[in-house]
């Protein structure tokens, strides 16, 4: 299917999601951002996640197109779960402890009911202390 042909039955998934356009968008662009502002690969899973949740988001890491160079944001907002995976380059450039503190800001954010706001509060401080690639 393209772009502007209609899907006969179901409307495509993404209008169903948690997000308007508007908040897509603004998703869209903080990862845009992260990317080219890092030369790491930024993505946002937001989605159930199967136990043991933490096994499943690093699958899902695994079978980005450069893993080594991707941090992968998977968020479960009715689990209530967040996990942050970090490639073995993208973690020397963002530790566990910088992936944490981004984890309660964004965590904070999402108990205000901001699923959004917080995904996109959360790529800006890692693509921030990530830096310059």
């Amino acid at each position: 299917m393209t772009v502007g042909e209609k899907q006969a039955g179901n409307p495509p998934e993404v209008l169903d999601g948690p997000f308007s356009t508007r908040q897509l968008l603004r998703i869209d662009e903080a990862l845009r951002l992260a990317d080219q502002g890092t030369g790491l690969v930024f993505s946002v899973f937001v989605g159930g996640l199967d136990e043991p949740i933490r096994e499943h988001a690093e699958r899902l890491h695994r079978q980005l197109a450069e893993p080594d160079l991707s941090v992968l944001i998977a968020v479960s907002p009715n689990q209530r779960q967040l996990e942050i995976v970090t490639g073995r380059q993208a973690r020397k450039r963002i530790p566990d402890t910088y992936a944490r503190l981004a984890a309660l800001s964004m965590v904070a954010a999402f108990g205000g009911g901001d699923l959004a706001g917080g995904i996109i509060n959360g790529l800006d401080q890692l693509a921030s202390h990530a830096g310059k690639g």
